[in-house]
């Protein structure tokens, strides 16, 4: 066997890989940072050796991750990330935060015109929210809730906690059409109880923007519901108290971090619709505080889930028509090409052309090169009945809501992650309409992808449906690892290690209770074990929430 390392121009496999051997051999012995017991029980070789060991496998059982010498490296790695995670928690609780404890006044009324009840999951999140605001901590909470389960009104709540006090708000989000969305949510809401919205997208141009900047400055305006517009440097508030970050992963660090310098001690929460598995939720936050919403409102109903051949496309175009004949609206989803929006764009041109010859010009289409003003106008002539059929690219993916929408199609299903798959779904089955998933795919499938799209002919649990997604792909592909904040583990294998996280985090919890500043000897190696592992970046992370 023969180490295989990654190679750049000029440079070939021999002289590397003995480099890389002469590094090994002279490696020096480090003081060891794990627990004695630990180590012992699990009869694990020193550092060292382990790596010895990954660079030279003696045999086809050192490749196992369940082998001691990986398990102790990856061990290493997850109580690197963990221990980071914890130290970082710790300064953050030691900062001075601020009590937010309103009179309940403006949640009280809202309540009211909502005309329905609250799940009880929204309560059990709103009571948790409502009471790290009150506490003396700057609060950082994640809420996680499944496609349709209730964030917003959530969050609604929330904003309205930090106003009763006479603090502001803001709630932003990834892109304009969610960002205008949450606006037509709220706004109407706030106006019935005299709480003054502002909506600040990039289209907000000359006069309009003047006002909008000069409300929040002034302290006129409550709540700001807006994109990342709303962390430039133009933008001030008279006094923000708590930020709402939605779609979280969708957001670099530095833009979480830039809105919540706009206030003092500012409470943050989190927020995504994308289930995220309680492992990768302990390696992206250690122990954050998490409310799930695990139910969904009343009237929510369940989406029938067909999978077909593509090559059926004949019988789906006359499914259609029955439907659309009945009153139903169709998102037709186009599949993902690669790695490139150019071709994703010309399969959703390519497909919107093929059924505007079977529909006439009752077919729309939405993709992410088009101009904000354009996307608006394309949903809405979609959400008005102008046209029937909305041709998209995964642009529709999060927090489109067309409650008219009934039937969704997915094309070459089989190139989706079990994650976006599920959030598709959830476009349809906000009305009263029985709704139906309609997932094409192109054969032969792979083990993976039938797996997965068995997953979601079976199940509508997005908690359920994560955790499988990661046992299925992984976690380096499950949010995206470039843009979802999640740490990239070079040795840790997150679904064969995960019993090796909690493991970790509890040990990392003692290490903070007994040596904060790794004062002693054990303090000193694991500081050497922070450094190998460079775990500045996941530090820089958590700031950020």
């Amino acid at each position: 066997m023969e180490p295989v390392y990654p190679l750049t121009g000029g440079l070939t496999a021999r002289p590397l890989a003995k480099t890389v051997a002469e590094a090994v051999r002279r490696a020096p012995g480090l003081p060891e940072w794990n627990d004695p017991a630990w180590m012992a029980q699990k009869s694990w070789p020193g550092w060292r050796e382990a790596v010895t060991l990954a660079h030279a496998p003696e045999d086809e059982s050192a490749l196992d991750p369940a082998h001691p010498a990986r398990e102790r490296l990856a061990y290493d790695e997850l109580l690197a990330n963990q221990l980071a995670l914890a130290l970082v928690r710790r300064r953050r609780r030691a900062r001075p935060g601020r009590q937010i404890a309103g009179d309940g006044v403006l949640r009280g009324r809202a309540r009211e015109s909502f005309g329905f009840a609250l799940t009880g999951a929204q309560e059990a999140a709103v009571a948790e929210i409502a009471a790290d605001m009150a506490a003396p901590e700057c609060m950082i909470r994640l809420l996680q809730g499944d496609v349709g389960s209730g964030k917003t009104v959530v969050a609604c709540l929330a904003m309205l906690a930090a106003v009763e006090t006479g603090a502001q708000a803001a709630l932003m989000a990834p892109t304009e059409v969610l960002a205008r969305q949450h606006f037509a949510t709220v706004e109407p809401l706030a106006r019935r109880i005299d709480v003054p919205v502002a909506l600040l997208t990039g289209r907000e141009r000359g006069g309009n923007r003047e006002r909008v900047l000069a409300g929040l400055a002034g302290g006129a305006t409550a709540i700001a519901i807006g994109t990342h517009a709303l962390q430039q440097d133009a933008v001030a508030f008279a006094d923000l108290a708590l930020a709402v970050i939605d779609e979280q992963h969708r957001f670099g660090v530095d833009q979480r971090i830039a809105l919540a310098d706009k206030g003092r001690a500012v409470d943050m929460l989190v927020m995504t619709a994308t289930p995220i598995p309680r492992t990768l939720t302990m390696t992206a936050y250690g122990d954050i505080d998490v409310s799930r919403l695990h139910e969904k409102p009343p009237g929510r109903r369940p989406v029938d889930t067909r999978v077909l051949p593509v090559d059926r496309l004949g019988a789906v175009i006359d499914r259609l028509r029955r439907a659309i004949a009945g009153g139903a609206r169709v998102f037709w989803v186009c599949p993902v090409v690669e790695e490139s929006e150019t071709l994703d764009l010309a399969a959703a041109t390519e497909r919107h052309a093929a059924l505007e010859v079977l529909f006439g010009d009752r077919v729309g289409l939405l993709h992410g090169r088009m101009k904000g003003p354009e996307k608006d106008a394309a949903m809405a002539r979609f959400a008005g009945g102008e046209i029937d059929i909305l041709v998209a690219t995964t642009v529709i993916e999060v927090g489109v809501d067309v409650a008219e929408a009934s039937v969704v199609v997915v094309e070459h299903a089989e190139r989706f992650g079990l994650a976006q798959l599920h959030q598709l779904r959830g476009r349809v089955g906000r009305g009263e309409r029985a709704s139906f998933c309609l997932l094409l795919y192109g054969g032969p499938l792979t083990e993976t992808a039938r797996a997965r799209l068995n997953v979601m002919r079976e199940t509508d649990d997005g908690f359920l449906i994560a955790e499988e997604d990661l046992r299925l792909r992984g976690a380096g592909e499950l949010l995206g690892t470039r843009q979802s904040g999640l740490p990239d583990f070079r040795l840790a294998d997150l679904a064969a290690h995960a019993g090796l996280i909690e493991v970790a985090r509890d040990d990392a919890r003692l290490i903070v209770e007994r040596d904060a500043d790794l004062a002693t000897p054990r303090g000193a190696a694991l500081r050497t074990l922070l450094y190998l592992f460079e775990r500045d970046a996941v530090v820089r992370t958590v700031r950020s929430g």
